[in-house]
């Protein structure tokens, strides 16, 4: 994967400003690990990770003791604009896309496989525009989840950001708005829209507010792996009605007509037995399909990449992705059909290492002899629901001080809720920060923190404990690879959540109300 270049000049500009301690650096990476006299105990916090990791590794270098985060001055951006703060690295998510269009294509090239490649976006991992507008940069299509989807979807055509040629993959289980919203994109002239059918009577909504031709999807309902609590999906189409439902609703239609069958499995796309045996049920199904319906000519494949979410991290891609292409074309040869084109959509993969999160150590606590908590500016619970909910892991590194000395802690939030705290690593059960022995505060970060976490934790609304959200930094490059930075949100003000909780004067009181049913009443 192409990445920034570690050993070009860094300028790092903010509103006009520059950040200047970075202001020239000749060679960042690689750096030698310190040498360490015989018998000497590893005592830094650098040491500590140099020799649990592979390290400097291509997002994480360190410059004079700081964290670098894709060549970053981490320290400059907690100067300029202070803790807590969420960072977007926005050129990430044009490096993963790229590679991943590149890599397809290579692939067919070496199949010789007979088919296009699209890339879809899907919006539910971040719905924030500035990420929508890097994503489609790059020849991106568009996987959507909901009904105020399609509000998106129009104010990026307002802008000049997508055409109506962009696909517009409708998935999910739809309520009537969605429906809604879908058929009158369609008879709008996006024809590219194409709604994936979750029930057998969707297709009816389209046939009676479509007015023109239009393409369809039919989600599959895949089995799920061997230790989840049910069988198959609750979502899409079981295997035994797609084809009566083809046959009887879809090419009986003057207008619909079947493109597209939709993929997915809730553990994504994995080197495992269940994943290829799933894939490969999938294939011989549209092999069947295809026999009858000549307007099926593609497959998307949903489940999506993982990410790193630890400095252990491994997994081939180009692999996966050729294992991908040169089954499907085995499979469709063996049944004599053509190779459908290949959609994926890809929401975490796209967004995820693009973003982090740092904070400051603002006090630390020992609670007994040996349990030392530090206590940060911010909130597991609010900030970062998945590590909170379902045990994720992210990358967990200090901004600063790594020549000091490091020692076991515990990380807790501000919530009073017992369980806002981080105390394990995916390689480890425990956390190991440098320690606090100076003036000098402890920032500390983690890293691919990009998807999910804003709409999970309900951005802008009310947060546990009343928490702010954090103010949120994008960090983009110009056409000379310098650094900029902008403020995209402040942190969340008060006035913010009285509104919404009924408190601001910009809400009607409760009291005129009370006072109308009271006289209604002695009346």
């Amino acid at each position: 994967m192409q990445r920034g270049d570690p050993g070009k000049k860094l300028m790092a500009a903010h509103t006009g400003s520059v950040l200047q301690r970075w202001q020239i650096y000749s060679n960042i990476a690689p750096f030698r690990k310190p040498r360490k006299p015989p018998g000497r105990e590893m005592k830094s916090y650098r040491e500590l990770i140099e020799q649990t990791f592979e390290f400097p590794q291509e997002e994480f270098k360190v410059w004079e003791h700081e964290l670098l985060f894709n060549d970053v001055p981490l320290m400059d951006i907690i100067k300029e604009y202070g803790t807590p703060l969420k960072l977007t690295y926005l050129p990430r998510i044009s490096e993963n896309i790229r590679f991943v269009q590149a890599t397809f294509n290579n692939a067919m090239e070496r199949f010789k496989y007979n088919g296009k490649y699209t890339y879809c976006y899907c919006t539910k991992s971040s719905h924030f525009s500035f990420v929508l507008e890097e994503a489609l940069r790059n020849n991106v299509h568009i996987e959507t989840s909901s009904g105020f989807d399609i509000n998106i979807v129009r104010s990026l055509y307002e802008r000049g950001r997508i055409t109506k040629d962009t696909y517009v993959v409708c998935n999910g289980f739809k309520m009537p708005a969605y429906t809604d919203n879908i058929s009158h994109l369609l008879n709008d002239g996006f024809h590219n829209c194409i709604p994936l059918l979750d029930t057998l009577s969707e297709i009816d909504v389209y046939e009676q507010k479509v007015n023109v031709p239009y393409s369809v999807g039919i989600r599959v309902a895949s089995d799920e792996e061997p230790k989840f609590e049910f069988y198959t999906s609750r979502l899409g189409i079981r295997y035994s009605d797609i084809v009566p439902l083809f046959k009887e609703k879809i090419a009986t239609s003057p207008k619909a007509s079947l493109k597209m069958l939709h993929f997915f499995i809730n553990t994504g796309i994995k080197d495992t037995a269940y994943y290829w045996s799933e894939l490969s049920r999938f294939i011989f199904k549209y092999c069947e399909l295809r026999k009858i319906c000549d307007t099926l000519d593609s497959i998307d494949i949903g489940g999506g990449f993982p990410i790193k979410t630890s400095l252990t991290f491994s997994y081939d891609y180009k692999y996966m992705i050729e294992q991908i292409v040169e089954n499907i074309k085995w499979i469709c040869d063996k049944n004599n059909v053509p190779v459908p084109n290949i959609f994926t959509e890809f929401g975490s993969y796209t967004v995820g290492e693009s973003g982090a999160i740092l904070y400051s150590v603002v006090d630390q606590k020992l609670q007994n002899d040996k349990e030392l908590w530090y206590m940060i500016d911010g909130s597991f619970i609010t900030q970062m629901p998945d590590a909170w909910g379902l045990n994720q892991k992210y990358i967990l590194l200090a901004v600063n001080k790594w020549d000091d000395p490091y020692h076991k802690v515990n990380l807790g939030g501000l919530t009073c809720d017992s369980m806002d705290y981080y105390n394990s690593e995916a390689h480890i059960g425990e956390v190991f920060l440098p320690m606090i022995n100076d003036e000098e505060r402890l920032y500390i970060g983690f890293f691919h923190t990009g998807a999910y976490q804003e709409s999970l934790g309900g951005y802008g609304g009310i947060q546990h404990c009343l928490v702010p959200a954090p103010k949120h930094v994008l960090v983009s490059r110009n056409e000379e690879g310098e650094i900029t930075t902008r403020l995209f949100a402040p942190e969340q003000s008060s006035e913010s959540m009285m509104k919404v909780l009924g408190y601001s004067n910009e809400t009607p009181s409760i009291a005129p109300v009370e006072k109308e049913i009271s006289a209604q009443r002695e009346g």
